[in-house]
């Protein structure tokens, strides 16, 4: 990359170690973080999704406890959001840094989506009261054959808006076409062996478990989210959800959402695959080496910060 930016982007699979690199970049660059964490956002939801707020220290961060638990979040507004704090940070002239490992979250930024909000379709809503759940799989997937992503059919709901967005895409394709992007990134990624990274994996979920992530998921359901909510939010929160409920026994619940947790990392992985198959230049730092002074090294070489 030659010439400005006025966007750092470190990205990771999770326990990659993106938090702290991203913190001590902000530190010494006099920026501020952003989160792009499709579960960060909710109150009450710290362990689970692993905030790790004590790594900011006096660093400011966005969209991080912004939303009551229980609440829907969309990459719609996620995007919304991210344009506020960026233009915030970027017009005290701070600069922003953006930091998660939500594949989409990171796609919409650094690819400049021109995101439309869909409004609720009430005849088509009314046509799929009457459909049964595999019907409206089948919807779903006619309107999305490529989709891979199966949480949209986890609860009805989600599965109708799923259908309602989808159709409203195909009806005004012509509007929604990628536009030139609003920021320019220097984008950073954390790389690890994958033997290692599965041990990192298994050694925070322990940790987490030990730390009370159970107690959390058990009071946010008293506070009132469902368990389908909690379903919804999910690994962590769907498994030791099923554990609460009676359906998984403590050591299969934590061999179960350790795997899962090991399959989120490849498939995370896959969205950064994708990214630079889209033409996203990812400049990849070791996690067992020293990725703070191999960042340092591709900053100092990959040209100036836009100044604002």
């Amino acid at each position: 990359m030659t010439g400005a930016y006025n966007l750092l982007t470190i990205l990771g699979p999770t326990a990659s170690g993106k938090t702290r690199l991203a913190v001590a970049l902000a530190r010494e660059l006099d920026g501020e973080i952003i989160s792009a964490d499709s579960r960060q956002v909710f109150r009450g939801m710290d362990i689970g999704s692993g905030k790790d707020l004590h790594e900011y220290g006096d660093v400011p961060y966005h969209l991080i406890d912004i939303l009551e638990s229980g609440a829907e979040f969309s990459v719609f507004a996620f995007l919304r959001m991210f344009r506020s704090a960026f233009e915030d940070i970027s017009g005290r002239g701070r600069m922003p840094v953006l930091c998660g490992g939500t594949g989409l979250y990171l796609d919409a930024v650094l690819r400049g989506y021109r995101m439309v909000e869909v409004p609720e379709n009430h005849s088509l809503r009314a046509e799929m009261e009457q459909l049964g759940g595999e019907e409206l799989a089948a919807m779903l997937k006619q309107l999305r054959p490529g989709q891979h992503n199966t949480s949209d059919l986890l609860e009805r709901s989600r599965t109708v808006r799923a259908i309602e967005i989808a159709r409203f895409e195909r009806e005004h394709a012509g509007s929604l076409q990628e536009r030139p992007p609003e920021v320019s990134s220097l984008t950073i990624g954390i790389r690890w062996e994958r033997d290692e990274l599965r041990r990192r994996i298994t050694l925070r979920l322990q940790q987490r478990m030990e730390n009370g992530m159970i107690e959390e998921v058990q009071r946010l359901h008293e506070e009132g989210v469902t368990w389908e909510r909690l379903d919804y939010y999910g690994l962590e929160y769907r498994y030791i959800g099923a554990f609460l409920q009676g359906r998984l026994n403590r050591n299969d619940m934590f061999q179960r959402l350790n795997s899962a947790i090991h399959d989120l990392a490849k498939r995370q992985e896959n969205w950064f695959r994708k990214l630079e198959r889209n033409g996203i230049r990812i400049q990849w730092v070791h996690g067992a080496g020293d990725p703070l002074k191999e960042s340092r090294e591709i900053i100092r070489r990959c040209g100036k910060v836009e100044t604002f």
